[in-house]
């Protein structure tokens, strides 16, 4: 990062930064509502992302704002909050190449660039599904015996010359703890 950049970087009212401490306390996740049929996989979509969180800015004081910037090989965004107040927050902007140079390759770049920069404005990330599962208790399959094998009782070692020893299995004692 060069000293340009962060000396552009405006100071945050506090107004609009109490506001959005109490938004952000109340966003839930965004929901993996979406499938992507290509990569058989889920995703949070720009709505799910939106209604993650714009209850809580509202009704904290705080508009939600989406900017589109200038840009000829894609699109650039920049979200902005502004409080009731009169103060305003950016993300700063947001450039997300089009795939291709048709409406439809700028219209999922915009989507796209809409989604990721709310999301990191918001500090909200897409629920954790995989983590979810990692989260879990860990269960333990307890080993598995070996079959028993079948001798015959005379060639079996004996201890004094008339009972057979038991041989010892380590799966025969207590549990192997994990």
């Amino acid at each position: 990062m060069n000293t340009e950049q962060v000396s552009n970087v405006q100071p945050v009212g506090k107004a609009i930064a109490a506001a959005l401490v109490k938004a952000q306390m109340a966003f839930g996740p965004a929901l993996k509502t979406s499938q992507n049929p290509h990569f058989k996989s889920r995703y949070a979509d720009l709505s799910a992302c939106v209604e993650a969180v714009i209850e809580a800015l509202n009704s904290n004081g705080i508009a939600l704002i989406q900017r589109t910037l200038p840009c000829e090989s894609g699109v650039t965004v920049e979200t902005v909050f502004l409080h009731t107040s009169g103060e305003t927050m950016s993300s700063g902007p947001l450039h997300v190449p089009a795939q291709k140079q048709d409406a439809q390759g700028y219209g999922s770049a915009l989507t796209y660039a809409r989604r990721y920069s709310l999301m990191a404005a918001c500090g909200i990330a897409p629920e954790d599904d995989d983590g979810n599962a990692a989260s879990k208790p860990a269960t333990y399959a307890k080993p598995s015996r070996p079959a028993p094998r079948m001798t015959d009782e005379a060639s079996r070692p004996r201890s004094n010359g008339n009972a057979p020893v038991k041989a010892s299995n380590p799966a025969d004692d207590d549990e192997i703890p994990f």
